[in-house]
């Protein structure tokens, strides 16, 4: 880890003064290089499947895919490699190029360019994976062009896969999306079209995007009323900039609105600290699309110049009384992410150093307010600390995590702090402060209030899921829980911490039948003292309040 952490996180500090707190936005992902992005829209959630560029990388170095989802637009979770060219046993080790995944059939289709070897495709029953090849072979290899793929179904349900360098060519899919019949179609020669096609439909409109005429490449794009042609060449979407040799269109629609993404190379340039180099280090930038009465789609500007540049407006905003992983992300600095050993996250954030910090855009602490701050983390050093300050680096402190050494970077404890109440909408950052070298690891984090309203139900005027706690002191000590009846029927467990984030014992573990429990606490086997009492429903943390024995 000591190793991995030296190019981003010290480079990163040099570059501290680029950071303008309140446009945080582009590009998308800071802790790894992100080529090639594609987005799929699934479950209300935007997946964005992306390349990854080593971060030694001066040309094409690519090994693996991986994978980052919003709600929001603005904080994006890391969710690791969902692929590699090992998934491939007939690819390259080197040669992990552009991709796309699509759902159908209750399956997840992710057709990948394997370096000049043709295209495969992977198939899996999440849309997290694990993905497998289930032929063995490439799908398609018709030579030199057969890189970036693009899937398309129609509304009649035909599906269509897209691909090429310098032509573009399209060949018509079976249900069974890993088979294709007919013919290869060559798509005569669109102006300006260089590779990394893709479909969108809009009303009756076709649109076939791509990577205009390198270098450096913009995003051009042509119209038809079939999804086979003719096409007319309408224009450019985004015209090419100096400060990036490549780009990668990926066109979607989210609650009510539509959005390309595409890569730049800013973020090695903040890195780097100049543009005397560039090196293929690209990461994935998103920029809104609007229409014209006709169907064409005026000009965009360039992502934007710098790290970070503004972006696109948030669409909603972060529920902080759900458990959130330390890995959702709008903007950070320093810190990375790798695969997390613990039982409650697939990854967590880990090269932590004093001052690096983790930005969370648009947090919605309603009108209660909260008064305990919990963290999971985890350290194989002396700690350091979490400051939590909202709507710039350095505004208002609203509590302090205090982290000690846990004997481990993977040996996991929950920290729990006060905090000063805040209501309402705002940014929120993760200020770390230490010594020297690493300090910690981080899983996830929470805020609760103790009006034990909790978790979100989908009811647009807030949150109506209730637990209220109760404690008493009499000479057989119990504690009482009144449930809402939502919680009924529910698996519940109801679980004491001390303050050092340690388990002190299991009260109940059962299916719920009463919107009331009564658990007495046995008298000897707890000290007096503060405790932190959490109570989860279908292992899912929806409570955690602090009490006194």
């Amino acid at each position: 880890m000591k190793i991995r952490t030296g190019i981003f996180c010290m480079a990163m500090m040099a570059v501290q003064f680029l950071v303008t707190e309140n446009n945080a936005e582009n590009p998308l992902i800071q802790t790894n290089y992100t080529p090639d992005p594609a987005p799929m829209v699934y479950n209300d959630t935007v997946f964005l499947y992306t390349g990854h560029d080593e971060d030694n990388a001066t040309g094409f170095l690519m090994y693996n895919y991986l994978l980052y989802t919003s709600t929001d637009l603005v904080n994006w979770t890391d969710h690791g490699e969902i692929a590699s060219t090992k998934s491939f046993k007939w690819a390259n080790a080197n040669g992990a190029w552009a991709a796309q995944c699509i759902p159908r059939n209750g399956k997840f289709y992710y057709y990948a360019s394997q370096q000049l070897k043709g295209i495969g495709v992977l198939v899996s029953d999440s849309p997290y994976g694990p993905f497998t090849d289930p032929l063995g072979k490439p799908l398609v290899n018709n030579g030199l062009p057969c890189i970036d793929p693009t899937v398309f179904i129609d509304d009649d349900g035909q599906a269509y896969l897209y691909w090429g360098n310098p032509d573009a060519y399209y060949v018509k899919l079976n249900k069974d999306m890993i088979s294709y019949s007919g013919d290869i179609v060559k798509i005569p020669k669109l102006q300006t079209y260089q590779e990394g096609p893709w479909l969108y439909k809009r009303d009756k409109h076709y649109y076939l995007a791509w990577s205009s005429t390198c270098c450096p490449e913009g995003i051009g794009y042509a119209m038809s009323n079939s999804p086979t042609g003719p096409w007319t060449f309408k224009g450019s979407i985004m015209d090419g900039n100096p400060n990036s040799s490549g780009n990668q269109p990926g066109i979607f629609d989210f609650k009510g609105l539509t959005y390309t993404t595409g890569f730049t190379n800013e973020l090695w340039y903040s890195i780097q600290g100049g543009r005397s180099i560039r090196y293929e280090r690209r990461s994935a930038s998103l920029a809104k699309i609007t229409f014209n009465a006709d169907g064409t789609i005026p000009k965009l500007p360039w992502f934007g110049v710098g790290n970070p540049t503004p972006g696109v407006p948030q669409v909603g905003s972060l529920n902080p009384y759900d458990t959130v992983q330390a890995e959702t992300i709008c903007f950070s600095k320093g810190v990375r992410t790798e695969v997390c050993k613990d039982v409650s996250g697939k990854m967590n954030v880990d090269s932590i150093h004093n001052g690096d910090y983790i930005k969370v855009k648009g947090v919605d602490f309603k009108t209660a307010g909260p008064d305990l701050f919990e963290a999971r983390v985890a350290s194989g050093s002396n700690g350091g600390s979490i400051e939590l300050r909202i709507d710039s680096l350095n505004g208002q402190k609203i509590g302090t995590c205090t982290v000690q050494g846990t004997g481990g970077w993977q040996n996991w404890v929950t920290k729990s702090c006060d905090v000063i109440n805040v209501t309402g909408k705002h940014d929120l950052f993760f200020k770390f402060t230490g010594g020297n070298g690493l300090l910690f690891n981080f899983n996830w984090w929470k805020f609760s209030s103790s009006t034990g309203i909790r978790s979100k139900t989908g009811n647009k005027a807030g949150y109506a899921n209730e637990i209220k706690i109760t404690v008493d002191n009499k000479i057989v000590r119990k504690m009482h829980l009144d449930f809402s009846p939502s919680y009924l029927h529910g698996v519940v467990s109801v679980s004491l911490y001390d303050v050092t984030g340690r388990q002190a014992g299991i009260l109940y573990k059962n299916r719920l039948f009463s919107q009331q429990l009564s658990l007495p606490i046995e008298q000897n086997s707890l000290k007096t003292g503060t405790y932190l009492v959490r109570v989860s429903v279908n292992e899912k943390m929806v409570l955690t309040k602090k009490i006194k024995f």
